[in-house]
């Protein structure tokens, strides 16, 4: 991938409206970085936390997390028991079902799939609506909530991709 272009640079992508691209984009992008950055991440450092940061297990439940309830968000719709019992489970491994790092990026690869789904199907002429946020109902709009996942993805993966290389170096070599 190094000689290959950023997602932004490579055209605009079939079907996703002219207005959606950047989110599009963005998405597209973290997904890759994530994808190379943790081909063979070592599952025993998923979930260390050098210097009290949040661990490379926790950003990747949270990436797939906060893009599952923004889009739902996105759509008019309330968060579901199980979108629910997901955030309060981010940042911990299941002791029945021990999480991988492949199965985490696994994860966050579908759900950047069902975005990009959404995305596609999204009319432009819904972007400013109103939509509300969280039991609050705090205010935002469609444009809000999709411009807010694509950045949110953007600084989790800068904070993921410093984390995973501040734990591999600190691991002993063999």
């Amino acid at each position: 991938m190094p000689d290959t272009p950023e997602v932004w640079l490579r055209g605009p992508l079939p079907e996703v409206p002219p207005l959606l691209q950047p989110v599009a984009h963005a998405l597209l992008q973290a997904r890759e970085e994530i994808q190379e950055l943790l081909a063979d991440f070592p599952a025993v450092l998923l979930w260390q936390r050098p210097a009290g940061v949040a661990s490379v297990g926790f950003h990747l439940q949270h990436l797939t997390g906060v893009l599952d309830r923004i889009f739902t968000y996105a759509r008019a719709e309330t968060l579901a028991p199980a979108q629910l019992a997901a955030l309060a489970a981010e940042g911990h491994d299941d002791p029945n079902t021990p999480l991988t790092p492949a199965a985490l990026v696994a994860a966050f690869a579908r759900q950047v799939d069902r975005a990009l789904h959404q995305l596609r199907a999204t009319d432009e002429a819904t972007l400013p609506e109103y939509r509300g946020v969280g039991r609050a109902g705090l205010p935002s709009t469609v444009t809000g909530l999709l411009t807010h996942a694509a950045e949110h993805t953007m600084r989790h993966v800068g904070q993921l991709s410093v984390t995973a290389r501040v734990v591999r170096a600190t691991q002993p070599q063999h």
